[in-house]
């Protein structure tokens, strides 16, 4: 399976801007994690693939899609968005995804799922999308696309990560933002380029924006 927009819709509860909505719309191919398929299927999108332990799509949805949309994993000792992940980037082979409604749920998922992006630190490979916010986990050296002024907020979750962030009112000369020491919350963007550099493991990245609703 291959696609120019892919899309994966994970479990979390989905209020749907028109922003969002367009980036569902526009996905090629679009993927759901088990109950993301109803968040689609809200706005009359079909997922092509349903992925995970299937115990919580309703059964409308299922009949709707029928079964041979479903790729049912069982497996109890991963969440169904890591599971997902799995099947996209390994079976599927997808070269990168955009994942929406991944945060905004209990805040445990929240948590497991923001460790998740972070676990695989795939860059702009993987964005998790939200309704104010994009997040991506680097490892290694990247500069990203900025406007000056823009709210970036940094972390990591392992204390021996150091991170040397640029471009930003307040930058970072190879400091430790774990999460439960000091984290870069709430920094700006000076210019049109902020350069992030994380050495011996991730950093997770939060880039704000603005959306509406439909």
């Amino acid at each position: 399976m291959s696609g120019t927009n892919p899309v994966l819709v994970a479990g979390a509860p989905l209020a749907w801007t028109a922003e969002l909505a367009a980036i569902a719309a526009a996905g090629a191919p679009v993927l759901a994690a088990d109950s993301g398929a109803d968040s689609l299927a809200r706005l009359g999108l079909r997922a092509e693939l349903v992925i995970g332990d299937l115990d919580s799509i309703s059964p409308a949805t299922r009949a709707w899609l029928g079964e041979q949309a479903l790729v049912h994993l069982p497996d109890q000792d991963r969440t169904d968005l890591d599971k997902a992940l799995a099947h996209a980037f390994g079976p599927l082979g997808l070269e990168r995804l955009t994942v929406l409604a991944a945060t905004g749920g209990r805040l445990d998922h929240d948590a497991a799922n923001l460790g998740l992006l972070a676990r695989l630190a795939l860059g702009e490979r993987l964005r998790f999308v939200t309704a104010d916010a994009t997040l991506i986990a680097v490892s290694g050296a990247v500069e990203l696309a900025a406007v000056p002024g823009e709210t970036w907020s940094f972390w990591t979750y392992d204390p021996a990560v150091t991170v040397r962030l640029d471009g930003l009112r307040w930058p970072v000369a190879g400091g430790a933002l774990c999460l439960v020491g000091r984290p870069s919350v709430s920094n700006l963007a000076l210019a049109d380029r902020v350069r992030v550099h994380a050495d011996g493991g991730a950093v997770v990245v939060m880039r704000q924006h603005r959306c509406s609703n439909v």
